[in-house]
């Protein structure tokens, strides 16, 4: 029986099939790595209610962004499979463009929370990928020193600034992170919640 189905696995006719359901698997594993910690965290330092319900909370994020991620890696590849079958067996540099489109306006298309923290996660990793590109490309020149500093800068600035002036603006748990650091730090009217928790 297992020499059957490692045949099975190890056949050249199969890897495409295998190689999306994998992709599926991975996706879900993927996305309950980095989701659970996330809002096990989140959830215990800023939600109220009940443990049940926070565990609740906690468990469909992670349900959520899981399933999430396993059908856009399924999308994805089934689309980039289809795009190269389509131009016979060869994959134009357009495909994985045509297929990340689809699979990201079908899966993170709906606007949710968990859906805006990828979508901005991976933004800001695009904006500087895309900086680099065009420094490789001659588009733009090589800076003379590290643009970093700079970046951070404005960065920190911008996001103060909105928080300050126009919070609701902001991504909900970005808000209370905020919220957290900077506003609840200044208030208190004891020694205990000064120390331990904010009132």
């Amino acid at each position: 029986m297992i020499d059957s189905v490692t045949r099975y696995l190890l056949d050249p006719a199969n890897h495409d099939t295998l190689a999306l359901l994998k992709g599926l698997r991975n996706g879900l594993v993927y996305g309950a790595k980095i989701r659970f910690p996330h809002a096990l965290v989140m959830t215990f330092l800023f939600r109220d209610g009940s443990f049940t319900s926070k565990m609740k909370f906690v468990l469909e994020a992670t349900q959520q962004h899981s399933w999430n991620l396993g059908r856009f890696v399924f999308i994805y590849k089934s689309l980039l499979l289809a795009l190269r079958k389509l131009q016979g067996g060869k994959e134009s540099p357009i495909d994985a463009f045509l297929a990340g489109t689809a699979g990201g306006y079908l899966i993170f298309g709906k606007n949710n929370n968990i859906n805006q923290q990828i979508v901005m996660y991976l933004f800001s990793r695009i904006m500087i990928g895309l900086a680099k590109l065009a420094v490789q490309e001659g588009i733009i020149p090589d800076p003379p020193q590290d643009p970093f500093p700079l970046f951070a800068a404005v960065v920190w600035g911008i996001v103060m600034w909105l928080f300050r002036h126009h919070r609701d603006t902001l991504q909900a748990s970005l808000q209370a992170s905020m919220q957290y650091l900077y506003n609840d730090s200044d208030v208190w009217n004891s020694l205990r919640n000064w120390i331990w928790h904010n009132k």
